[in-house]
């Protein structure tokens, strides 16, 4: 039985967007049953701006990462900092949930993904939605509608959980530089473990086109309104 949860939030930058990112967090996770555990991480990925000290006001623990250069890796920071501030608490009991700086989550978002959790799954992954109208051409929107039809379910890093001992198993997400959410998904799978989509623990994430991590959602905004 899950017993506390750990969210993992990596931010580079983000001092724009964090605070609705940690107050749609707080909401969410308060949500939860009152003997839950629970700790935020914000992983503050090589920053230059104030996004530590956003973080550190509204309680989540902070990792300043200056080493690792992948998603892959600062997640690992994220969730090895994560596990390290719940020593009460087997990994067998403890829900690792990942999301982003630029994502707010939905108010049932960690009580949906926890109900998955507590009925034996040991992964579960949501929606992202975009949280503004598309932005670019309508030609550019439809083609999006269209690869996001295609690819459903969908794994996204921002809406992403794990129980943590099988996370662990297989050895967290890695240095992967892109597409390490995908990885750990194709991972937990080939090692065995339960894997399901949960529609209702849904995020809204920003529409830029500018994103911190090569090949994520902001380079396809990118890309599909350079091709039009």
């Amino acid at each position: 039985m899950i017993d506390a949860v750990a969210v993992v939030v990596p931010a580079r930058d983000e001092a724009a967007l964090l605070p609705g990112c940690l107050a749609a967090l707080d909401l969410s996770l308060s949500r939860l049953p009152a003997g839950i555990g629970r700790v935020v991480v914000v992983v503050a990925d090589r920053c230059a701006d104030k996004t530590a000290a956003i973080a550190r006001r509204s309680g989540a623990h902070v990792v300043p990462n200056t080493e690792f250069t992948t998603i892959g890796a600062v997640r690992d920071l994220g969730c090895r900092t994560a596990l390290a501030a719940l020593p009460a608490h087997e990994p067998s009991k403890i829900l690792l949930l990942n999301t982003d700086g630029d994502t707010e989550v939905a108010g049932a978002w960690a009580e949906r993904h926890l109900a998955r959790a507590r009925r034996g799954w040991h992964a579960s992954a949501g929606p992202a939605q975009l949280s503004e109208p598309f932005p670019g051409t309508r030609d550019a929107a439809a083609r999006y509608r269209g690869i996001v039809a295609r690819d459903k379910p969908n794994v996204y890093g921002a809406n992403l959980a794990v129980r943590a001992d099988a996370y662990r198993a297989i050895g967290g997400f890695g240095p992967i530089a892109t597409g390490e959410d995908h990885a750990l998904w194709q991972r937990l799978g080939e090692a065995g473990f339960r894997r399901c989509h949960e529609p209702a623990a849904r995020v809204f994430t920003s529409p830029r086109r500018q994103g911190r991590a090569p090949g994520g959602l902001a380079a396809l905004l990118w890309e599909l309104n350079a091709g039009c």
